[in-house]
């Protein structure tokens, strides 16, 4: 049997006494804490350092209570929300997958799957059950929900690596008709959204952002 991984939890432990489900619950709050320091490729507007996972997932939330209007079919924003919040957690063990890393998208499913298991573990039993089905509905995309969320995920970078002028457009061997190809998705969710996010690829080709297509380099 494998070791247990060190939590954040043991370098204070909580008191003896505390109920058993509310420390289960609590041990789970500190430790997505690691989300925090979990960077990302996408460079923030307002600093000159990269995103990291916790400051992604608060602004996919924000896009969702301010955007859902644009949504083609009707979505329950709290829902969406819960979704948003939760879809990249388990990448406190899994880490980050670029979305341009081909190499890295092959095992990421499995390798996200099984730091799952070991993250949603940590609370008690019908909350695990609760965070699985949203992370597996996020990754589904059966839902309008889902499918909206995922539109926020491949949108908000968008903006940042637009704000960037360029960002990870930049990303050696890709053009800017790969950057269409994966944010397409939001057109799954949001006609009019992704007519806006077509429009800054676009523009943002023109401008020598990102690389023509044929242009490997």
């Amino acid at each position: 049997m494998a070791d247990r991984r060190e939590l954040l939890v043991d370098a204070t432990p909580l008191p003896e006494d505390l109920d058993p489900r509310l420390r289960r619950q609590l041990t789970f709050v500190i430790e997505i804490d690691r989300l925090k320091t979990v960077l990302r490729q996408s460079p923030l507007v307002s600093a000159e350092r990269r995103e990291n996972d916790a400051e992604h997932s608060w602004h996919l939330a924000m896009m969702v209570v301010l955007l859902a209007e644009y949504a083609d079919e009707p979505i329950d924003v709290g829902h969406t929300v819960q979704l948003v919040l939760v879809h990249d957690l388990v990448e406190v063990y899994a880490g980050d997958t670029p979305l341009y890393d081909v190499a890295g998208g092959q095992d990421q499913l499995e390798r996200e799957r099984l730091a799952a298991d070991e993250l949603f573990s940590l609370l008690p039993d019908d909350q695990a059950v609760r965070l699985w089905a949203l992370w597996d509905e996020f990754e589904e995309r059966t839902t309008p929900e889902a499918r909206f969320a995922k539109a926020m995920d491949r949108l908000q970078p968008l903006l940042l690596n637009w704000m960037a002028r360029g960002g990870t457009w930049r990303t050696p061997g890709v053009t800017a008709d790969d950057v269409r190809q994966r944010k397409a998705v939001i057109g799954d969710a949001s006609t009019q959204l992704w007519e806006a996010g077509r429009q800054l690829i676009d523009e943002g080709e023109a401008r020598g952002w990102a690389r023509p297509a044929g242009e490997s380099r």
